[in-house]
């Protein structure tokens, strides 16, 4: 049986909360409220079925998973960049 893809509209979400450390900062950057990056980054954990991240207050920080999650989610983008591509 195939493996579902992630919820490809929450890996930016995700990227830019590890990046900045602040589901608030990712918010303001992406041009998005607080909740809805809590609410895609919960539905990548959901999918994951695994804590991305550890929560402090406003400050937050990758857990070894979300570590492992963002490495693998840059290489994809670079893949992704480098397929498409022009000549």
């Amino acid at each position: 049986m195939a493996q579902r893809l992630p919820p490809l509209a929450a890996l930016r979400p995700f990227e830019a909360a590890a990046r900045l450390e602040s589901f608030s900062k990712a918010a303001d950057e992406l041009h998005l409220t607080h909740g809805a990056v809590s609410h895609q980054v919960r539905s990548l954990e959901d999918h994951l079925g695994t804590a991305l991240f550890h929560r402090h207050g406003k400050r937050v920080t990758l857990t070894q998973e979300g570590r492992a999650s963002r490495a693998t989610s840059a290489a994809m983008a670079i893949s992704w960049s480098a397929a498409t591509a022009s000549p």
